[in-house]
């Protein structure tokens, strides 16, 4: 089943954040529908910096390409402004959409773009974006890739303003509606009502951000089809690492910490080694 067709489903589909191969992988392995190819996750795990539009066109391909080679899961994959115009949105979408990408997210920033939930925003207007939105639609190769259209307006422009955009991205042919940073759940209560007739809506859920925080199935019943955790993995895995390096700086041994830790045999069968050196046997004169 495509991701098109699921978010048709009574379930919304709940995709967690990755960042590589390694996290597709372990993510893949609880069953998730879909999987969330965070820009931020990116920035912070390979740059060490913010989200505030560092990560390049080439480095995300590169990263869907690995992740795709280790996992089979839907994709969807965070765009942000398309990397520039609407010949850059094109060449964007055929990037990624070979690359493996299952869906791709625009969003309505100027450069250079933030986090969703960082102040400072700024827009590009709406006439752009449209264009970026028919651009997509244009570029890609298959109708089972979906172009994700993001507003960013609430922040800058006011609530009012984001379901304006937002429906006008809808009219030109964005396959989901993704209203950035709702301040209540009655305004994500009005998003539905407003969008929810024209295309799934995806939510996202930050800890510490702008939106209240709700489970899936609250999302559900207000009327969300695409649920995201972007940088949750980042967060849990940056707190262990700290406390990692620092049980290891104290203690001068990783003993104390094994208990929160895969050990050498444990990581291996959890990546598949043995099964790979079982495969290249196969091979062998």
């Amino acid at each position: 089943m495509s991701l098109k067709q699921d978010l048709q489903a009574a379930q919304p589909v709940i995709a967690p954040g990755v960042y590589d191969a390694l996290t597709a992988l372990i993510a893949s392995q609880y069953g998730f529908r879909a999987l969330y190819l965070s820009g931020a996750g990116i920035a912070y795990t390979r740059l060490g910096r913010p989200d505030i539009g560092l990560v390049s066109v080439t480095e995300v391909a590169a990263t869907i390409n690995l992740i795709r080679d280790r996992v089979a899961t839907p994709l969807v994959v965070d765009a942000d402004n398309g990397y520039g115009n609407a010949l850059n949105v094109q060449r964007t979408v055929r990037l990624f959409e070979r690359a493996g990408a299952s869906a791709l997210q625009l969003e309505d920033q100027s450069l250079p773009k933030r986090c969703g939930h960082l102040s400072g925003k700024s827009l590009i207007s709406c006439a752009e974006m449209v264009g970026k939105v028919k651009a997509a639609v244009d570029a890609r190769a298959s109708a089972e890739t979906l172009i994700i259209a993001r507003t960013d307006a609430i922040a800058v422009e006011g609530f009012e303003s984001a379901l304006e955009r937002a429906e006008q991205y809808a009219q030109a042919g964005a396959d989901v509606i993704f209203v950035e940073a709702p301040r209540s759940r009655e305004q994500m209560q009005q998003i539905n009502q407003r969008l929810g007739k024209y295309t799934p809506l995806m939510a996202n859920m930050v800890e510490g951000g702008f939106t209240p925080l709700h489970n899936a199935s609250e999302l559900g019943d207000i009327g969300y089809k695409l649920i995201i955790f972007p940088g949750g993995i980042v967060r849990a895995i940056a707190l262990t690492a700290n406390r990692y390096y620092a049980s290891l700086f104290q203690n001068q041994t990783n003993e104390p910490f094994r208990e929160n830790m895969y050990d050498f045999d444990g990581l291996n069968q959890l990546i598949g080694t043995p099964e790979m050196l079982a495969l290249g046997q196969q091979y062998e004169a």
